[in-house]
Parts: structure tokens; sequence; C-alpha cells
């Protein structure tokens, strides 16, 4: 893919951009597809966590718990805010988090990727290993979710909804509003 020229490169070049959202909003998928059109590397902070833990999300929930996970996530977060540009793709329950929060709005372009949950039911039920889905009914989960964390997810300052379409037109949404933004 080509670099989107409504992009000026100097709005590329002041740290990361990142995306927050709900887990099946297609935030690393998206993630991956912006960071091609804008020339930058990206990285997902759980694929981070796993390479520095030594292995999955789910291993470390089961193993250690949640508290032990975020406190790895907040780490790892930490230091990928290193002012580089690029596109980090977070897990879904890093921006509830009040340390990573703020390391994630005072050093970042924060997206906050959004989905009705219809959409992110359908997502979620293409992929196996989500700790916080195991053994529960996943609309039950996401509804509950999304009435705690989108509160929360609305304090970054660029909201871009995510609807059942290619994965391109969200990308396209973000780069429309990056633009505007900046």
């Amino acid at each position: 893919m080509q670099r989107n020229s409504k992009f000026p490169e100097s709005k590329a070049k002041r740290g990361p951009i990142v995306l927050i959202g709900m887990m099946g909003v297609g935030k690393s998928t998206v993630g991956r597809r912006l960071a091609a059109r804008l020339g930058l590397s990206f990285v997902d902070a759980d694929e981070e966590i796993e390479r520095a833990a030594g292995m999955s999300v789910s291993e470390i929930f089961a193993r250690y718990g949640e508290a032990h996970f975020r406190d790895g996530e907040r780490r790892v977060i930490a230091r990928l805010m290193d002012g580089v540009p690029k596109v980090i793709a977070t897990g879904g329950g890093a921006f509830m988090q009040d340390e990573t929060r703020a390391l994630i709005l005072d050093h970042a372009t924060t997206i906050w990727l959004d989905a009705d949950i219809e959409v992110l039911v359908d997502r979620v039920s293409r992929r196996e290993g989500r700790p916080l889905l195991k053994d529960r009914d996943p609309r039950i989960v996401l509804t509950e979710l999304a009435a705690v964390r989108n509160p929360i997810y609305a304090l970054a300052p660029i909201h871009v909804k995510s609807i059942a379409a290619p994965h391109e037109v969200a990308v396209d949404r973000i780069l429309e509003q990056l633009s505007a933004w900046h």
C-alpha cells in the first residue's frame, strides 16, 4: 500500500499513535494497515507482553491472574511510549488502568476505535484465546464491559466508529480524523 498523501509527514512524526477500544474492534488488524499507509512500524502490545513473558495472554491470566497481567501490560506500554512514531494496538483493558491511560494520553495520539456490540460479537467469535470470554456468553460480557469501558475510552481525543465493512474503511476514517485533528 502506498503512503497516504493527505496525511503530511510532519504529522506522523509526533510520536506514537495508539489504538484503544474493546476486544474484537479490530485494533490489531486496523493498526497494521494504518501503519502501512503511514509508512510507520506497527506494534501489538499484547504480542509484546507475550514475548516479554514467554507465554500467551491466556496463560498469564490463568497462571498469575489479571492484576499480574495488567502490571506487565503497563510496563510494556510505558516502554513503547518512547516518542518514536509508530502505531500501537493495545489490549481492550489497557486504557482502563489509570497509570497506563495517563501514559497513553500524555505521550501519544490516542484513537478510540469503537463498534456496536453485534459487530464485536461477530468478530470475537472468529478467534479463540480471549481470557475474559472464557466459558461465558460473548454478548453479555461485551455489553457489560462496554457499559464500564466506553465512558473511559471516550477520554481519547479521536473517536472512530468501526462498522461491519472491510477494515480499510476504518483506516480511511482514522486518516480523515488524524488530518483534521493535527
